[in-house]
């Protein structure tokens, strides 16, 4: 009866994911591949932010690059400070690894924004030692963070914008086989609001809501 229940929830949320241009994925396998999960790891996400034409100009290729590097580190950052206060709640039994560790690890592997592609999730996780590995991509017309805009000299213009399009990815794969156990998929919007950390926790508080690690005990 429990298992019907949860086929049918989870073709609830495809069809309404469908319907309002966001979808959660949860493989059928995620409590057997998590049974033994302990600590996960977020990994830089790959963020590709398309600046007006003039703003393009005044950076350049090489500034572009750095500005984007810069927000990936934001939405890893955001993603961490929401999962340290999901982990004050009684039913949420997975640690996360701190992003300081996380960086520091890929640094002494001269793992890179840009080469970290090149890695299976499986050797990511060897490497950070922990049993998941979180990732993501994030799409948008301006950057979200401040450091970002403001690094860039843009934060006046960024903000000059009436709006924020654009999408958000989050994956979780399992870290001895590389397969994708989770994947959240949303489109930015104006009500999400305006700045990395707001975006990401509106986009992580409902993706939460299907976030099966929330329902193991102990």
């Amino acid at each position: 009866m429990k298992r019907t229940l949860y086929l049918l929830l989870l073709l609830a949320s495809f069809f309404f994911g469908s319907c309002t241009n966001r979808a959660i994925y949860t493989s059928p396998a995620f409590h057997a591949k998590t049974k033994d999960h302990k600590t996960l790891a977020i990994i830089p996400f790959e963020t590709i932010i398309n600046l007006r034409p003039n703003q393009m100009e005044r950076l350049g290729p090489k500034r572009h690059k750095e500005m984007e590097q810069k927000e990936a580190l934001a939405v890893q950052n955001a993603l961490y400070s929401f999962f340290l206060k999901e982990k004050g709640k009684e039913n949420f039994a997975i640690d996360v690894q701190d992003i300081h560790k996380t960086n520091t690890l890929l640094y002494r592997h001269n793992i890179t924004q840009e080469d970290i592609k090149s890695y299976t999730y499986e050797e990511l996780a060897e490497i950070l030692g922990v049993d998941a590995i979180i990732s993501g991509t994030l799409q948008t017309d301006k950057p979200l963070s401040d450091g970002a805009a403001l690094a860039m000299g843009l934060l006046l213009d960024t903000y000059a914008l009436p709006t924020n399009s654009g999408a958000a990815s989050i994956a979780i794969n399992d870290g001895q086989t590389g397969e994708l156990l989770w994947r959240y998929q949303k489109s930015l919007d104006r009500g999400l609001g305006s700045d990395t950390y707001t975006i990401i926790s509106a986009i992580i508080r409902k993706a939460s809501k299907k976030l099966p690690y929330e329902e193991r005990e102990g």
